[in-house]
C-alpha cells in the first residue's frame, strides 16, 4: 500500500472526527517535511510518515474506554491497534513493528532511539502546541530540552515566531 492509501484508510478509520483527521494530516505534513529536510533515507522516511499518519490511532478507543486521550493511554493502546491496522498493507514486518514502536512511544521524550522517533515527537508537539495555544515558556522549554533537528527548530521558530 502507498502512503496515500494508508492515509485514506486512516481518514476512514477516524469515523468523520474532523479534529482527529486534521491533526493527523498536520502531524504527517510536518513529519514529512522535517524528515525530507533532514535527509532521511527512503525506508526511514516511509516509516516516519506511516507512524505520523497513525500515531493517534488509539484516540477513539481511549475516549470510549477512559474518557480521555492521555498520552500514556494512547501509547499503551496504540501499538496493538496499529499492528492490526497495518496487517493488510504489505509492509514488511520489521517496518510494521517499528511503526508500532513509534506509535507506542510518541508521548515519551526519553530514550529516543532514532531520527524517525525524534521527528515524530517534534511534529506532534508543533501541532499540539498550535491546537492548544501553548504558552511561549512551554515552547522554549521544549525547544531547549527536546527539539534536536535543525529543521524542526526552524519550523518551530517560523510557526510561533519565537
Amino acid at each position: 500500500m502507498t502512503i496515500a492509501q494508508i492515509l485514506a484508510k486512516m481518514i476512514a478509520y477516524s469515523g468523520g472526527n474532523l479534529h482527529d483527521i486534521n491533526h493527523l494530516i498536520c502531524v504527517w505534513t510536518y513529519a514529512k517535511t522535517i524528515g525530507e529536510l533532514e535527509g532521511l533515507d527512503q525506508e526511514t522516511q516511509t516509516t516516519l510518515e506511516i507512524a505520523a499518519i497513525t500515531h493517534d490511532i488509539a484516540c477513539p478507543l481511549c475516549r470510549r474506554k477512559y474518557g480521555n486521550t492521555i498520552g500514556k493511554h494512547q501509547e499503551e493502546e496504540g501499538a496493538p491497534l496499529v499492528r492490526a491496522f497495518l496487517s493488510d498493507t504489505g509492509l514488511p514486518e520489521k517496518q510494521r513493528e517499528r511503526v508500532a514502536y513509534l506509535v507506542g512511544h510518541h508521548h515519551t521524550y526519553t530514550g529516543v532511539d532514532g531520527l524517525d522517533y525524534q521527528i515524530l515527537l517534534e511534529a506532534d508537539y508543533i501541532v499540539n502546541a498550535s491546537e492548544n495555544q501553548y504558552r511561549r515558556e512551554n515552547l522554549e522549554t521544549f525547544l531547549s530540552r527536546v527539539m534536536k533537528t535543525d529543521s524542526g527548530r526552524q519550523i518551530l521558530h517560523s510557526v510561533f515566531q519565537i
